[in-house]
């Protein structure tokens, strides 16, 4: 389960934010998970909640947003979001689209003291 070592590259990067803002504790982490990133949101709550004891996130609440599949249809230009994996232009039906968004996971935001 590769959420595992996601979770421990999110934890790393945690203690590294709260080490350049002379933080001693994480309250809260925001993350937001794409549809397309290949991750599955409760599995990373479970890996998260496991592997953040002992850590500046101990205690931390675990905060996850999802982001819809973004496209950019470059035939017509519309722009539009789906649930799910649809590579097609939902106005003219043109598979000539962009994927704006939805396709990894950032770490939105801390909050720690």
């Amino acid at each position: 389960m590769h959420e595992y070592s996601v979770v421990q590259a999110l934890l790393n990067q945690c203690e590294e934010i709260a080490e350049k803002n002379n933080a001693t504790k994480v309250h809260k982490v925001i993350v937001k998970i794409g549809a397309m990133a290949g991750i599955e949101p409760h599995l990373l709550e479970v890996a998260f909640n496991t592997f953040k004891e002992k850590t500046i996130c101990d205690g931390a609440e675990f905060i996850i947003n999802s982001q819809k599949l973004k496209l950019e249809c470059k035939e017509c230009g519309d722009v539009f979001e789906v649930d799910e994996v649809r590579y097609f232009c939902m106005k003219c039906e043109s598979l000539r689209v962009k994927v704006l968004d939805g396709e990894d996971m950032y770490l939105m935001s801390l909050e720690m003291n």
